[in-house]
């Protein structure tokens, strides 16, 4: 079955019993620690603003500089994984975040994290595409939805280690050892993938009617031509950029300087952001193969849920400093409402024949991120511009999220009004 209801043949490669469950727990170990290294910064924060002397643009720059480093090698990316497959790629990505996270650990200076920051993202941007490349391959249609559900689910608990696990760590070790260790976790995943995962070798599909079939050169054309990719990509940018960009640095900032918590409440309201997440994220890895069963598309989940962060956001930016206690759970729900657009991921990839499928899933992994590095800067230069204007600290927050709302619905609306294409 595809994304949209499509019988799909048999594929002779499909993993099953152990060997599927060892594949997907060795990638979902080395993401566990990607999401831990993302989502770091936003426990971090009031640390590095304290010794550092960050402005809000500054921390917004430092936090983006992960996921700039992270677009730089997508499209690269894509064409490797679909040449050498995934186990030979995250190897050696992932020995470029070993390093990048020794680097950030012996770092004396504002351009020095960024650097090292900059490393880490790429060193970490294949811990995602790569198995999803594979599981294109590996799995069937149902179950690579589930898989891409589970695999953000692991992510979600990453950022959950990366909030009151850290807080409570930091006095003991601090942040540098932190890094110092992360780095050898990462070395520990490298292992197991080596172990566990299967070699790839390179296919050229035979024509399929439910996919786009275009001769293969190596390039992106039939990527850049998909009007299904283009009409999923404004969302791509705003909407899931745009959570994970306040997931991982803007939700601390707004409890500690709209709400008025303290760092340690701020670490406890990330945890349970996280925990949200985990559990959504969960929860559609239990209920998609169900809704592939029925036929029910993605894009009609897309066009019903992606309204309700749009009501969430209203509230949270309308209330201001008045929420108060509420501040993590109104993140919560904005976070959980905005996984329905997750969806789009494994649906652009499926709308390509496997041999394109690491070019479709960095492409638009690319779009993704490309938008938290923005919308995560954005909303610091956003502050900053409405503090040089004389706004309070708490109106300056409300104005940048107001901002990143409506450039999040345009994206939703243009999904909309975009003529419906179905991956063919």
């Amino acid at each position: 079955m595809t994304a949209t209801g499509h019988s799909t043949p048999q594929n002779p490669e499909h993993l099953t019993g152990r060997m599927a469950v060892g594949v997907f727990l060795a990638f979902a170990l080395a993401y566990f620690f990607s999401a831990l290294v993302r989502a770091i910064t936003a426990t971090l924060s009031p640390t590095l603003t304290e010794e550092l002397n960050l402005s809000a643009q500054d921390l917004g720059l430092l936090a983006g500089g992960y996921f700039l480093g992270f677009s730089l090698t997508q499209l690269p990316m894509g064409r490797w994984l679909d040449r050498y497959g995934p186990k030979k790629v995250i190897f050696a990505f992932l020995s470029v975040a070993v390093l990048g996270c020794l680097a950030f650990s012996w770092a004396d200076s504002f351009r020095g994290l960024l650097a090292a920051r900059m490393l880490c993202g790429m060193g970490v941007s294949a811990c995602l595409m790569a198995p999803l490349t594979g599981y294109r391959r590996w799995f069937d249609a149902s179950t690579q939805l589930r898989t891409n559900s589970w695999m953000l689910m692991t992510g979600s608990t990453g950022m959950l280690a990366a909030t009151l696990p850290v807080q409570w760590l930091m006095p003991i070790w601090g942040w540098r050892a932190l890094f110092v260790m992360l780095g050898a976790m990462i070395a520990v995943a490298m292992v197991l993938i080596a172990w566990v995962v299967p070699r790839w070798q390179p296919q050229v599909e035979q024509p399929d009617a439910n996919k786009i079939t275009l001769n293969d050169d190596g390039s992106y054309k039939a990527i850049w031509r998909s009007k299904y990719f283009w009409r999923m990509a404004p969302l791509g940018f705003f909407c899931y950029g745009g959570m994970v960009a306040i997931q991982t640095l803007w939700a601390g900032p707004w409890m500690t300087q709209v709400a008025g918590w303290a760092a340690t409440e701020a670490a406890g309201g990330l945890f349970v952001i996280n925990l949200s997440m985990l559990v959504a994220f969960w929860m559609w890895g239990l209920v998609t193969p169900m809704l592939v069963k029925r036929g029910i598309p993605v894009e009609r989940l897309i066009a019903w849920g992606v309204p309700l962060t749009y009501v969430v956001l209203a509230v949270m930016v309308g209330l201001g400093a008045s929420i108060g206690r509420a501040a993590a759970v109104g993140v919560a729900l904005f976070c959980v409402s905005s996984t329905f657009v997750a969806l789009a991921q494994p649906a652009v990839g499926m709308a390509f024949p496997s041999h394109l499928a690491g070019r479709a899933l960095s492409a638009y992994n690319l779009v993704i991120f490309a938008g938290i590095f923005v919308v995560q800067w954005g909303i610091g230069l956003a502050v900053d511009t409405a503090r040089g204007m004389g706004l309070s600290v708490v109106a300056a927050y409300q104005v940048a999220w107001a901002g990143f709302a409506v450039c999040s619905c345009l994206s939703w609306l243009y999904f909309l009004l975009s003529k419906p294409v179905q991956p063919r």
